[in-house]
């Protein structure tokens, strides 16, 4: 037991540390479920309607690629599915608190410190599952409580606050094993985020890909929480599978955390070339080395997670055909297939638009992690002056999210256009509504090189402050708490594009605002010491 000792201090000092972003985020979720329960009764408020809304719901392959498949007619599932989006959330803030409280200690030279007392060699690693555990605990239960104070079934309410808390223990455990692996905060954040991202495409593809892959689902804690069918006829044994591959996982982190050195990783950096390249000796080819295989899997996945996309959009127009009522309301509308196919379109790239976000925060960011190690200063003492170093990480960081977003772009243009036989008029619109983006994106990008010039010890707000744009952007319209909360979201001030009205003045201000941050980032660090 001599590996746990000190385990119990802390657990309490993660707490403190932890005190206002834990309690958010964890409060945050909890009304995600409820308030959209409250909307789809209003909107639903009869059984036929809901029965409508859930058969249309289930069959279209678009909305299943979205949120998954509805289990049964009733209010509790309808929220069940729409609110799934959580799992996805709920599995990024457990893994990047995982990670904070383990390789950034390491990264940082705090855990060497901590080390030097009476703390046991596994401590620190348990003590961030603890807290990580006992938040998706908390989690459940609160969620739990407050469908179930809305008169949904005891059974589901408890499988659905359940299904939250299995994804979040499942990332806080790959949040453990990715802390292993690599020596920096960001590699391990890469490899972490990775793996929610393809847990998220596997269900997507999945379920939108009708029975004949419905096994992809099968390969996918996202998938498994799902299928606990909440309000559906609850399957509890899934429950089991998350638990069991989250101590699966744990369990081979434990493992490699005693096999390799205080601060190093599992994977140790490969020596490079004797000679450089002539690019390679200049910032930005330093830059590019650093930022190349984040930025080549980033867009490799967007350009699979646009395929699917692109590949049932098709399939939303049928909503129309098989709803009269619907199909009169968007006539009447001066609209019809078409523009529903497009509110779908422009769905998903707000969707696109806020993964490209963590994309360049975390590729931001990266500055911090090479002031931190200590390379920055080496770089520095050259001919290389700190504007010119900070530009290389910034083109990067800025268009990185431009490059995977034409991925997805295109791959979603490509394979729509291809379905619906417009292949020549989908690919540009739709490839423009990707990259309408960006302003936005890049709004969140100035935030974390502000942070990281102007308040470097703070740098790690940046994360919090795209949760917070995460969680508006997805969830508040649902809360009711009207436009000045909505506006706080940089997303919720674009055009809906395709289909939309393209304006030009949102672009020009958002970018603006992300180019007056992203100045101040560099003039910060041009006028602060280093380190």
């Amino acid at each position: 037991m001599k590996h746990l000792s000190g385990t119990a201090p802390l657990v309490r000092f993660i707490l403190r540390r932890d005190r206002l972003v834990l309690p958010a985020w964890v409060a945050a979720l909890t009304i995600v479920p409820a308030t959209t329960l409250s909307a789809f009764a209003e909107l639903y408020p009869t059984d036929a309607a809901v029965e409508t809304a859930a058969r249309a719901f289930s069959s279209n392959p678009a909305f299943r690629a979205m949120f998954g498949p509805v289990f049964e007619a009733n209010l509790g599932s309808l929220t069940a599915w729409r609110a799934s989006i959580v799992l996805v959330i709920v599995g990024v803030a457990t893994l990047l608190t995982v990670i904070r409280h383990t390789r950034v200690e390491e990264e940082t030279g705090r855990r060497e410190l901590l080390g030097s007392t009476v703390v046991g060699r596994h401590a620190p690693l348990t003590a961030a599952l603890i807290v990580a555990v006992g938040a998706n605990a908390l989690l459940a239960m609160l969620v739990a409580s407050g469908l179930a104070a809305q008169g949904q079934p005891i059974a589901g309410s408890v499988a659905f606050g359940m299904s939250m808390a299995g994804v979040g223990i499942v990332f806080a455990a790959v949040g453990a094993f990715a802390a292993q692996i690599t020596e920096g905060a960001g590699g391990a954040r890469a490899i972490g985020l990775s793996v929610l991202g393809l847990a998220y495409v596997l269900r997507a593809a999945g379920d939108a890909g009708g029975d004949g892959l419905t096994w992809l689902s099968w390969l996918s804690p996202i998938g498994w929480a799902n299928r606990m069918r909440p309000f559906a006829s609850e399957q509890w044994w899934v429950l089991g599978l998350l638990l069991g591959l989250a101590g699966l996982v744990t369990v081979a982190a434990f493992s490699l955390s005693a096999r390799r050195d205080i601060g190093g990783g599992v994977i140790a950096p490969r020596p490079g070339p004797a000679e450089a390249t002539s690019f390679a000796g200049t910032p930005l080819g330093l830059a590019w080395r650093i930022h190349r295989g984040l930025l080549v899997g980033w867009a490799a996945g967007f350009a699979v997670l646009g395929s699917i996309y692109g590949g049932v959009a098709e399939g939303v127009g049928d909503l129309l055909k098989d709803n009269p009522e619907l199909l009169d309301i968007f006539e009447r509308l001066g609209g019809g297939a078409d523009t529903i196919i497009d509110l779908y379109l422009a769905g998903v790239m707000g969707v696109l638009g806020l993964i490209a976000a963590a994309y360049a925060v975390q590729a931001s960011l990266r500055m911090r992690v090479e002031e931190e190690s200590q390379r920055l200063e080496p770089v520095l003492a050259t001919s290389v002056g700190r504007t010119r170093w900070m530009a290389g990480h910034l083109l990067l960081a800025l268009g990185g999210p431009a490059l995977a977003l034409s991925a997805a772009g295109l791959a979603v243009g490509v394979t729509y256009g291809a379905v619906s036989g417009d292949l020549a008029g989908q690919v540009p619109r739709v490839l423009g509504a990707a990259l309408a983006q960006l302003p936005a994106v890049w709004v969140l990008a100035g935030v974390a090189v502000a942070l990281f010039g102007l308040l470097p010890r703070l740098s790690s707000l940046a994360w919090a402050g795209y949760g917070a744009v995460l969680f508006i952007t997805l969830i508040g319209a649902l809360l009711r708490l009207g436009q000045w909360f909505n506006g706080i979201s940089p997303f919720n001030h674009l055009p809906n594009l395709p289909g939309g009205e393209a304006a030009i003045t949102p672009f020009v201000a958002l970018t603006g605002i992300g180019a007056l941050l992203v100045a101040s980032g560099v003039i910060g660090l041009g006028r602060r010491d280093i380190g």
